[in-house]
C-alpha cells in the first residue's frame, strides 16, 4: 500500500470518528472522541512525513512488487518520494494546512 493510501485511510477514520462524537450525548465521550480524531490527524500528518529510511523503505517494497529488476533504483525511488509528496497533499489538504 503506498503511504498516499494509508494516509487517505486514517484521515477518513478520523473523520470518521469526528462524526460519530456530534451522535454522542455524554459530554465527556464526545470530547474523548474528538480527541482521538485529533490524534488520528496528527498520526496522518506523521505518515505522511517523508525520511530518508521510510524513503528506503518504500522504494525497496516497490522494488520487490515489481519483480526485483535491476538498473530501475532511481525510478522506484522517484516514486517512492512522490507518494509521499502526495500524502502530504492530502495531509495538507484535509486538515487545513495543520501540521500536527
Amino acid at each position: 500500500m503506498d503511504r498516499k493510501q494509508l494516509v487517505g485511510r486514517v484521515l477518513a477514520k478520523a473523520n470518521k470518528y469526528r462524526g460519530y462524537s456530534r451522535w454522542i450525548g455524554d459530554r465527556e465521550t464526545a470530547d474523548n472522541i474528538i480527541g482521538l480524531a485529533a490524534k488520528l490527524m496528527r498520526r496522518a500528518h506523521v505518515l505522511a512525513r517523508p525520511s530518508e529510511k521510510r524513503l528506503r523503505r518504500r522504494a525497496r517494497e516497490i522494488w520487490e512488487e515489481n519483480g526485483r529488476p535491476s538498473g530501475r533504483d532511481l525510478e522506484f525511488w522517484l516514486q517512492a518520494e512522490r507518494e509521499f509528496r502526495e500524502a502530504e497533499e492530502l495531509a495538507r489538504r484535509t486538515t487545513g494546512g495543520g501540521k500536527g
